[in-house]
């Protein structure tokens, strides 16, 4: 996808509104090309003692009205030209999060949120500059220019020739400078990237850089990518500081010329003062189509670059997609089946890259409540992940009721799952969007039981504002385990037919972390539950019991049967079991 074909729809679109600001903007242009006529007839008027307070009134309302006409149809071209840029500027920040949203998470894993801000703030500004004023600018630049010259050369041909002479300098110079402008906005662009990256992240972080003391040294960080970013737009500077003087110089030159042959001309009696002064008038009309090219060019250079940028990322195709022939589970059981399923994050499993999970089977029948455990590094959550394909495996197959999952449609796969990651992500909102995510159609009963099972009714009746307590940005004002329970609301309100949570009570009391896990094997037989924790206790009712190593189940059975070794789980059981102090029953 080539760079421009991101802006070519919205111009289709908008075709009859351009079309009627470019009219305006045209109409606007021809209008001042009369200021200097009138003039011209009232200088001529003046010294040869033709005209009079009335001659002298007419030439003044016709001013008037030629500026009330200039000023309707200004007005016009604003509104249809920058109005259509604004549209440009909505439809691509639109486009951009859309797509966002089809990419996958590997994406994820590899591209700064910074980098992502930048694209969605500051390239596209420069799309919306450059398709508004960039547009009238280049407009001025022809037809306010080549009609400047056109009435210009109706005075005198000679001595509009001779104000040219400067003109295939301004070419030349803007054919070179532009070259450099798009090297260094693709450099200020990445920089710009970069500090909002640094910025954002010390900003979500400043918890952590208070608790250790490290102020100054995040002052300094965020100071050294700062005077990065000055550098490269200093850089830039001497571009266009340089181009844009040229531009005033090779202008004034013109006018130098104007001044010294011109005038010469009017001595002679060639041409009339009235037309000296208009001359310069016109002179003056084409200063702005001059210097519109030096920022015609400095605003198309940055649109380009950042349309380049832009179309980088909107060109990145997802991993994970549907195939075609993909079809919909309008009725799901809930079985799933690994079948030597391995994954490695990078794709690769042989030349000494380690495969995060290798050679696992495993059946879940439908209603089971299965637990995985194992040490960190395991591979436990990313064999969650596995099942709603939020990565797809790298050998083997995973089926959900004898369906391989890469043949079902991914919005009908997660329909029937419902996800808890063990991060809980909460947005700023109240409890009760975060719960409902803001979905009228939940009734206020299912919310209520949804916030019981999650054992989150005491919580929200001690919170000043109940349900309607705004939780701040990422749920700052709640405790991890209060967070960790919105999230589990949240998924118990979903009526999908399997229940993916890892880690689930890790931030809880050991008598909130009972009452979940009651709340989670009463629904053993009408969901399919996975649940991955380090708390045994959590575990330890589940129908099966795996634990991974290496990516590897070395250990699978019920707690009675694992509890007969001396392996992992058993191990780990009864050190909790002496740390925590619960009931083994």
């Amino acid at each position: 996808m080539k760079s421009l074909d991101l802006i070519k729809p919205y111009f289709r679109e908008n075709r009859t509104v351009i079309t009627f600001g470019m009219i305006s903007l045209i109409i606007v242009d021809v209008l001042q090309l009369f200021i200097p006529r009138i003039i011209k007839w009232v200088v001529d008027d003046l010294t040869s003692g033709q005209t009079d307070n009335a001659g002298l009134l007419r030439y003044a309302a016709t001013t008037v009205v030629v500026a009330l006409l200039i000023g309707l149809f200004r007005f016009i071209w604003r509104y249809c030209l920058l109005g259509t840029s604004r549209r440009v500027e909505e439809g691509i920040r639109n486009h951009l999060f859309t797509h966002l949203q089809t990419l996958s998470a590997s994406y994820f894993d590899r591209v700064r949120t910074g980098d992502l801000m930048a694209h969605a703030t500051n390239d596209i500004q420069q799309v919306r500059m450059a398709t508004g004023m960039g547009l009238v600018a280049l407009n001025d630049a022809v037809v306010l220019g080549l009609a400047a010259i056109g009435f210009m050369a109706y005075i005198n041909v000679t001595l509009t020739l001779l104000v040219l002479i400067p003109m295939p300098c301004i070419a030349l110079a803007a054919r070179y400078f532009s070259r450099k402008m798009h090297y260094r906005y693709q450099k200020v662009q990445a920089s710009f990237a970069e500090l909002t990256e640094v910025v954002r992240e010390r900003i979500a972080g400043v918890r952590v850089i208070k608790s250790y003391g490290l102020e100054k040294n995040e002052v300094d960080r965020v100071d050294e990518f700062s005077r990065k970013y000055v550098k490269e737009n200093l850089g830039l500077v001497k571009i266009t500081g340089s181009f844009f003087p040229m531009m005033f110089l090779l202008t004034n030159l013109s006018l130098a010329i104007v001044i010294y042959f011109g005038g010469r001309q009017t001595i002679r009696g060639t041409i009339t003062t009235g037309d000296f002064v208009a001359f310069i008038s016109y002179l003056g009309l084409m200063t702005w189509p001059m210097m519109a090219l030096g920022w015609v060019t400095n605003l198309i250079q940055r649109g380009r670059a950042s349309l380049d940028r832009l179309s980088n990322v909107l060109q990145t195709q997802p991993h994970v997609v549907d195939k075609p022939s993909a079809k919909l589970l309008p009725k799901v059981v809930g079985e799933m089946l690994l079948d030597n399923v391995s994954f490695a994050y990078n794709g690769k499993q042989k030349s000494g890259y380690r495969p995060v999970l290798s050679s696992v089977n495993l059946r879940v029948p439908a209603g089971t409540f299965l637990g995985i455990v194992g040490p960190p590094g395991s591979g436990k959550t990313t064999l969650l992940n596995l099942l709603p394909r939020i990565y797809n495996t790298t050998d083997g197959r995973i089926l959900l009721d004898g369906n391989d999952v890469n043949d079902i449609r991914l919005h009908s796969l997660r329909s029937h799952m419902t996800f808890v990651p063990q991060e809980p992500f909460l947005f700023a909102g109240n409890i009760r969007q975060n719960i409902t995510l803001e979905n009228p159609a939940i009734a206020e009963n299912s919310l209520m039981d949804a916030i019981d099972g999650a054992a989150l009714d005491e919580t929200i009746r001690t919170m000043p504002n109940g349900l309607e307590t705004i939780v701040g940005e990422k749920g700052i004002v709640l405790s991890g385990g209060q967070k960790q329970r919105i999230a589990l609301a949240r998924a118990l309100l979903t009526p999908a037919e399997i229940l993916l949570l890892d880690d689930p009570i890790s931030q809880v009391d050991l008598e909130t972390g009972t009452r979940i896990i009651n709340t989670l094997r009463s629904m053993a037989g009408t969901r399919t539950i996975i649940i991955v924790s380090h708390r045994m206790s959590a575990v330890r009712h589940a129908d099966r019991i795996i634990t991974l190593k290496d990516g590897r189940i070395v250990e699978s059975g019920d707690h009675n049967e694992l509890m007969t070794g001396n392996r992992y789980y058993a191990g780990t059981y009864r050190l909790q079991e002496i740390v925590e102090g619960w009931d083994a029953n």
